[in-house]
């Protein structure tokens, strides 16, 4: 039995629509805090993703960018913490080695998946 070729045509671009996923790239799906939130001193912060990531390229800096009652008050690189991957590999962790203070805060995160490409985005969050 021969197949007409525009049902071949469909089929090549009915398998091609539906395999994008092997080649999509890693997207934040959550955060804790959650972006633009308020919420009380944090000792943890968490980023999830859609699927695993490269923990040795995983990085990501944190600067508190406001602070209640200094209005001239300049962005300061907060340092100290430790972040890893839980074991879900789409987690990544950060453990802070104590409460942040109350003030804005900006995280810029960069992360590469399971198709080696690197992406990277940001979040900001307040704590009371």
């Amino acid at each position: 039995m021969k197949f007409p070729r525009f049902l071949l045509a469909m089929s090549a671009f009915t398998l091609a629509a539906t395999s994008t996923g092997a080649i999509a790239h890693p997207k934040l799906v959550s955060s804790n805090p959650a972006a633009n939130s308020t919420v009380k001193k944090p000792t943890s912060i968490t980023l999830t993703f859609n699927e695993k990531l490269i923990a040795a390229a995983a990085k990501v800096d944190l600067t508190m960018t406001s602070m209640p009652g200094m209005g001239g008050h300049k962005p300061m690189k907060v340092t100290g913490f430790k972040s890893s991957v839980a074991a879900d590999g789409k987690t990544l962790v950060l453990s802070l080695p104590r409460p942040l203070p109350a003030g804005g805060y900006k995280l810029d995160w960069h992360a590469v998946g399971g198709d080696t490409h690197p992406i990277h985005g940001g979040l900001t969050f307040n704590v009371r």
